[in-house]
């Protein structure tokens, strides 16, 4: 017998904390975070806890975020380098999805108090 479990993952948005996560088992395994201007879900961080890696679950977290921001009708900028190396592949959502822009980079940071 295998001592990982067959559980499928499941992603929830989380809105107070601005992100999505991935939970296993019910314990988070990672997350995506975004913050919102106007129209626009602004991804710039993912992660996944060490525990959890290679199992894909990187992948599947920002799958599920990406559908669920097409489902509210918002669009996608991808300052996180992992959402934006997910959408080089996944062609499906560029319809979706803006440019990182200067102005994006300077409003997150001011948003972030970096």
């Amino acid at each position: 017998m295998s001592e990982q479990s067959a559980t499928t993952p499941v992603v929830r948005r989380v809105d107070p904390r601005h992100r999505y996560e991935i939970l296993v088992d019910e314990q988070r395994a990672g997350l995506t975070a975004y913050r919102d201007r106007e129209d626009r879900r602004v991804f710039f961080h993912t992660e996944i806890d060490e525990a959890y890696a290679g199992r894909g679950l990187a992948s599947i977290l920002v799958e599920q975020a990406l559908t669920d921001v097409r489902a509210s009708g918002m669009r996608i900028v991808p300052v996180c380098p992992y959402v934006a190396k997910f959408l080089k592949k996944h062609e499906e959502f560029a319809d979706i999805t803006d440019p990182v822009t200067p102005e994006v980079l300077e409003w997150l940071d001011g948003v972030l108090k970096r």
